[in-house]
């Protein structure tokens, strides 16, 4: 069976760290590639992105190379998911072989609009603390940290700006493969956004539903993981 590699795109405030846990459950034909973005982990000190553009310009660098030796596909979770969406079209345009399947996960469609999305990355440094905490996916402890609250800050700040002021340009171009998306039960996303990811392909949109909220990911990995295995394994 031919290999199949697996880019996976981190949350805002995440690094490619966020997905070692996935290791133990992948199918040995799939090769984890999860991408580190600009500002954190091994890239701490590189510049962060101003906006989602400037991210998947940044991502489609490292990864291009790698896109015409064997089949692949991309994961990416709420801001991941953006980057995915947006890194899809990046590739079609320019002609490189596209992927086999995307899974989207934590988001609604990108052309349906959250009417009640709240705008966080404004907020005062303590009332967005608490927001983050309450969201989940940070540790507490993170915060209790001088010197990681000077990194982590700026840089969760940043992530949620580019995430929060991304505005889609409306015109929905399908994609040529099926879709997957992943989605918390109690996530604060409607119906309306997560089937308007059936707009986004001229093939299958499967919609997964899990126990949890946003982070969801983390406490429900295995199914998860094992979706995308089987998934996967259709493909090569």
């Amino acid at each position: 069976m031919k290999k199949i590699k697996l880019f996976c795109f981190p949350y805002a405030g995440g690094s490619a760290a966020a997905y070692n846990k996935w290791r133990q459950y992948l199918d040995k034909h799939i090769e984890l590639r999860s991408v580190e973005l600009a500002g954190r982990g091994r890239r701490i000190y590189d510049p962060l992105y101003r906006s989602i553009e400037e991210a998947v310009e940044d991502v489609y660098h490292m990864i291009a190379p790698e896109l015409a030796k064997e089949p692949y596909a991309f994961f990416g979770h709420s801001m991941g998911g953006l980057i995915a969406y947006e890194l899809a079209y990046k590739i079609r345009n320019n002609n490189l072989p596209e992927p086999v399947h995307i899974f989207f996960s934590g988001r609604g469609a990108p052309n349906v609009p959250d009417e009640d999305e709240e705008i966080w990355h404004t907020l005062p440094d303590d009332e967005f603390k608490e927001k983050i905490l309450e969201l989940g996916g940070t540790p507490k402890e993170f915060f209790e940290h001088p010197e990681l609250i000077e990194v982590l800050l700026p840089m969760l700040r940043t992530d949620f700006r580019i995430a929060e002021t991304y505005r889609h340009n409306g015109e929905v171009k399908p994609l040529d493969y099926d879709i997957t998306v992943f989605v918390g039960k109690e996530e604060e996303v409607s119906a309306e956004q997560m089937h308007g990811w059936r707009e986004h392909t001229k093939k299958v949109c499967t919609i997964h539903y899990f126990a949890g909220e946003h982070f969801f990911i983390h406490e429900e990995t295995e199914q998860l993981v094992k979706i995308i295995n089987n998934t996967l394994r259709a493909c090569i």
